[in-house]
């Protein structure tokens, strides 16, 4: 009797989560990073050609499916993450400066990075 009470107190303060409840993600490079994505997702990326729009397909390098993990070359060969192009962004502005003491010699650069926004449409494990 004593366990069914304790049993349903922790139900009422930490329920159960189905295996519908869980979030599908996966790891995916992109643009020499790895970055996390779930369906829905806007990350920005190194720059990818093509206009707003068009698809770009990601590399899975795991896969989270619930509590099923998959790191297997072979099971994400078939995996395939797609995305949509947002549009073109820059990155922030970096100041480079070279300064060389008691020679007069100063040197001032900036740049900012291009980049891409995408927007995660599809993980199809």
């Amino acid at each position: 009797m004593c366990g069914v009470a304790i049993g349903r107190l922790l139900e009422s303060v930490c329920p159960r989560l189905n295996e519908s409840e869980f979030n599908v993600y996966a790891i995916v490079r992109a643009g020499g990073r790895q970055e996390k994505v779930a369906v829905g997702d806007v990350l920005l990326i190194d720059k990818v050609g093509g206009k707003a729009g068009d698809a770009v397909d990601l590399t899975p390098l795991l896969l989270v499916d619930g509590s099923t993990v998959t790191s297997d070359a072979a099971k994400l060969a078939k995996v395939s993450v797609k995305a949509e192009v947002v549009g073109p962004a820059k990155g922030p502005k970096i100041t480079i400066m070279k300064y060389k003491n008691k020679t007069g010699y100063k040197k001032r650069q900036g740049h900012r990075q291009h980049l891409t926004q995408v927007k995660i449409t599809a993980i199809d494990a």
